[in-house]
């Protein structure tokens, strides 16, 4: 018996793309309809305290698949590993 997985279409927040996905394993964020940004966020990206109204009013927004990668790489660039030396063989007595 095949089952039948739940599909929707929405926008994407990010690129503004209409796509279809699973409402279950969809990335999705926390977006206040009245500011336009996450709740806790201010204009300036600086964190605040979140009010409960503006959690109260917030809805998940989806985030395609392509923006999610997108993100995935940005921030890999943002955090390269750390610097690798090789190590000195101490001097011979």
């Amino acid at each position: 018996m095949s089952e039948k997985r739940e599909t929707a279409a929405g926008r994407c927040l990010v690129c503004k793309r209409e796509f279809t996905f699973d409402p279950g394993e969809v990335t999705t964020i926390l977006i206040d309809p009245e500011t336009g940004i996450p709740p806790g966020f201010t204009v300036l990206g600086t964190l605040r305290p979140a009010t409960p109204e503006a959690v109260a009013r917030s809805t998940d927004q989806p985030v395609c698949p392509d923006c999610e990668e997108k993100a995935a790489k940005y921030s890999e660039a943002l955090s390269p590993p750390p610097p690798h030396w090789e190590s000195w063989r101490p001097p011979e007595i």
